[in-house]
């Protein structure tokens, strides 16, 4: 301990010029490299480290080639019909379809038009029908919109006030294929462990991977932002509301960086402020904002050299860092300022190396609890709420270092002063805390059962259901698109359910031949025979004029088009078959009772369509008929995303409406599952789920679990750090008490006030814990030296509120304040967050300065 104090001495005492030129260099050095920081939103982000979900969700959309996309809503102020609106959708359309990444542009006017009227297969192989054919009477074509199993709850809304836009986005392979190969690797490396040369792999397609997202998540926002300024140009003629993932990312990372420079900037002038009222000399506003902004941007430019972005979650590490080493710096400037008011002629080197040589102990062991809470946050498996908890380790060791580096050394350079700590309002403050625990202690320790007993409570009730949503205020762009693309549209978060067909059956299609795929004749098919519903000759007599789903037969010389002799069929399928069908059509229709479930698209919708046009005779034969005939572009459209012939799968997609009340994401698919193994006859190995509704159902069922299992492992450790520092297990226990009762009482609040858990407000039980312990080592070193002067423990109590007290109080002032400025984000979980744990640290410090104290009266813990 001597040779540390004494290098201290000799490096940052008698050499401050040095000790801050060194410093001054590598804050100059990371702030070039700030211009390289960068904000990931990214999908990886929202995921769990180890998920396997997301290889299979990649794994289905490259099967499928089911990329992302953006959603328009379309409300024009003339009638959605009318010769006006449609040339407005017109050119809006075709504006957007040149968008670079646009695959192709789903609306009212491109869409082939299958009901309006209906017509023979040869017909719809060698015309496609949209709104814009002419002579296509529009009031049929509304009705098709509205009622027809294939786009009813998708283009148009109820009222036909509203129609959806959909840019369906370009598959990026190149990424699916990157990502993969980076995961396995990792996936192996983490069960079996990697060859040197694997490492070097995995090294190499990581680099390749992170280079590569960074490029595609500039085009995208390129694109958003290209899409944004396409439809300002039609605001004038319609109301054009834009949703999406992608644009949800987009605007969460501007929502980021948006918070970024007005909470710093605000924090900032705040924490100026507070310490020009308290201290007033101007020393000890220029040191501690010295070191807090050195520490900000050594990190941030550390982070940046070495390509280590933040997320929604770590980019909240700068405000915590900004405050945790403020209060370092508020604990030694108290702390020196009381030794020079009590040696004023002692010289400034001893007065300064008397400061941090009391300073130092408490401080260590502060930033390391605080750093065991942070760190406990790793436990998460989520990328993003890792990332926070290493950038909070570090950035501690980093703030801690600096901290006492800049104060000592700058004291050092200037004229030591006259002596000005006579005592402020605040300490009048603390002290009211410390006679509230002497005279009223029983009502104290009251108020804190009745406070824990109902946190536990709304820790119950506490949950983990997040609605995209409500992430954006009501009165914001991306809220108005999702709500009327979820409420009128069918719904917002998609879910996949991936049906496999039975080992069994399709051994037995194997072993026998197959009705589709046997050389048919006049003897063998009721195709070719006097009953053959394909033949040429007119069903007119059947049909009903004012029914736009009846007409002529529509298959009528279908099967010579199809299969020339009838010796050609299509590829077997099990899917595409009638007993294939018939199960589809159950799932879906199950599907669509469900109050949560809005458009639900699958082969069902397909085997709708061939028994209208067939007036419901179908066999399986009849069905590659169908298949053979369709058009490219409606094959593109009602099969191929939803049948892969070689894995014998087919694929169910439907949207979840999030703002369906009560709505319980985990449940909802359990429930799914049950219905398909215990009512519709699929077993458990048949049924996958995948899509952005599992991915982040796992994310936040997993900040739940970890949520739960690390807390008492983090209060454990904690407990035993201060066992170590004060050699006292009743000194641990008193310590960790107040804050296991903060902790308790802001997830007890979140409980009883409905507020989620999520990958935000899953780190405030960190926080409180690590900057609450901070306060209470603090506290308790302070109380033992006032302990030691006479042996009186209230004493003892009233000079430290007087005193370290005073430093407890300022830095809660600046955090509860500082914070609740994150209310004035535009984010809502920015808002949560910044309300969360401004409330989580009044609590915190509320019960060091209450709770903690009587319990030192009452247990005595430094002995009777």
């Amino acid at each position: 301990m001597h040779l540390l104090s004494s290098l201290y001495r000799a490096l940052i005492i008698e050499r401050p010029r040095l000790a801050l030129g060194i410093l001054i260099l590598l804050t100059l050095i990371a702030a070039y490299g700030m211009r390289y920081m960068k904000l990931d939103a990214s999908a990886d982000s929202l995921t769990l480290e180890n998920d396997t979900s997301i290889d299979y969700f990649r794994e289905i959309s490259q099967r499928y080639q089911h990329g992302d996309f953006l959603v328009l809503t379309y409300s024009p102020k003339a009638e959605m019909f009318s010769d006006e609106s449609i040339e407005t959708l017109k050119a809006l359309t075709s504006e957007l379809a040149a968008v670079e990444g646009v695959a192709g542009v789903n609306s009212i006017i491109s869409v082939p038009l299958l009901y309006s009227p209906m017509r023979s297969l040869a017909e719809q192989k060698e015309s496609t029908r949209t709104l814009l054919t002419p002579g296509v009477e529009r009031e049929m074509v509304r009705q098709e919109f509205l009622h027809s199993p294939i786009y009813r709850k998708m283009l148009l809304s109820p009222d036909s006030k509203t129609s959806a836009i959909q840019l369906n986005l370009k598959v990026n392979n190149k990424y699916i294929e990157l990502a993969r190969q980076r995961d396995a690797l990792r996936y192996k490396r983490h069960h079996e462990g990697l060859t040197a040369e694997e490492e070097r792999e995995l090294e190499q397609v990581a680099a390749e991977f992170l280079a590569y997202r960074t490029q595609v998540a500039a085009r995208d926002a390129e694109r958003v932002q290209e899409v944004r300024d396409i439809v300002a140009k039609y605001q004038g003629k319609a109301q054009i509301f834009l949703g999406g993932v992608t644009m949800i990312t987009s605007d969460m990372i501007s929502y980021i960086k948006s918070d970024l420079v007005v909470f710093g900037a605000a924090l900032l002038l705040l924490m100026i402020v507070m310490l020009g009222v308290l201290f007033r000399q101007w020393r000890f506003v220029i040191l501690p904002m010295g070191a807090c902004i050195a520490s900000v941007i050594l990190m941030l430019g550390w982070l940046s050299w070495i390509d280590w972005r933040m997320t929604v979650i770590s980019s909240n590490f700068v405000a915590l860092l900004l405050i945790i080493v403020f209060a370092f710096n508020i604990y030694l400037v108290v702390r020196y300022r009381e030794v020079h008011a009590q040696h004023p002629d002692r010289p400034q080197s001893e007065l300064v190396l008397m400061a941090m040589r009391f300073m130092a102990v408490p401080c260590v062991y502060s930033a390391l609890t605080t750093m065991v809470a942070f760190v406990s946050l790793v436990m998460s498996g989520i990328r993003p709420v890792i990332d926070f908890g290493w950038m909070m380790t570090i950035g501690l060791v980093v703030g801690f270092s600096v901290t006492f580096i800049v104060l000592p050394a700058g004291l050092m350079l200037l004229p030591k002063g006259e002596p000005k700590d006579r005592g402020d309002k605040s300490a009048a403050t603390t002290l009211k805390f410390s006679r509230l625990a002497e005279f009223h202690g029983s009502k104290i320790l009251l108020v804190s059962l009745i406070a824990l007993i109902i946190s536990i409570w709304g820790i119950s009730k506490l949950q983990v259901e997040n609605r995209f949503v409500d992430y954006f205020k009501d009165t914001s762009e991306i809220y108005k698109g999702l709500t009327v693309i979820d409420q009128q549209l069918g719904g917002t978060v998609s879910l996949d359910i991936i049906l496999d067909a039975d080992p069994a059956i399709l051994a037995d299609m194997r072993d026998e031949p197959s009705a589709d795929t046997a050389p048919v004749s006049a003897e063998t098919d009721a195709f070719f025979g006097d009953d053959d519903p394909f033949a040429s000759a007119s069903s007119s007599d059947d049909g009903n004029e004012e029914d736009p789903f009846s007409g002529d037969d529509p298959f009528a010389g279908a099967a010579e088009e199809a299969f020339g002799d009838g010796h050609q069929a299509a590829e077997s399928s099990y899917w595409f078959s009638i007993a294939g069908l018939d199960q589809i059509k159950k799932v879906q229709e199950y599907l669509e009772t469900l109050p949560e479930v809005g458009k639900v698209q699958s082969l069902a919708v397909t085997y709708q369509l061939a028994q209208d046009i067939n007036k419901g005779r179908l066999n399986d034969f009849e069905l590659n008929v169908m298949r053979n005939m369709l058009s490219a572009d409606i094959k593109h459209l009602m099969l191929d995303p939803y049948l892969n012939d070689g894995k014998q799968q087919a694929r169910i997609t439907l949207r979840v409406v999030e703002t369906t009340p009560n709505l319980k994401r985990v449940e909802l698919v359990e429930r799914i599952r049950q219905a398909l193994v215990n009512d519709l006859g699929f077993t458990r190995e048949q049924v996958s789920f995948t899509g952005m509704l599992v991915l982040y159902n796992n994310m936040l069922q997993s900040l739940f679990k970890s949520q739960i299992a690390t807390i008492g492992v983090v209060f454990a450790a904690i407990m035993l750090m201060i066992m170590v520092l004060f050699r006292s297990f009743s000194i641990a226990l008193i310590s960790i008490l107040p804050n296991l009762l903060a902790a308790t009482t802001v997830l007890g609040a979140m409980g009883l006030v409905g507020i989620p858990l999520d990958m935000m407000t899953t780190t405030i039980a960190a926080i409180v814990v690590g900057v609450g312990v901070d306060q209470a080592i603090q506290y308790f070193y302070r109380f033992r030296d006032e302990y030691a002067i006479d042996k009186d423990y209230v004493a003892a109590m009233h000079r430290s509120h007087a005193s370290i007290g005073r430093a407890m109080y300022y830095t809660s002032v600046i955090i509860v304040i500082g914070f609740s400025i994150l209310m004035l984000s535009q984010f809502i979980p920015s808002i949560y967050f910044g309300a969360l744990t401004a409330f989580a640290m009044l609590m915190a410090v509320l019960g060091t300065l209450t709770l903690l104290p009587k319990l030192i009266l009452m247990l005595k813990p430094f002995g009777k």
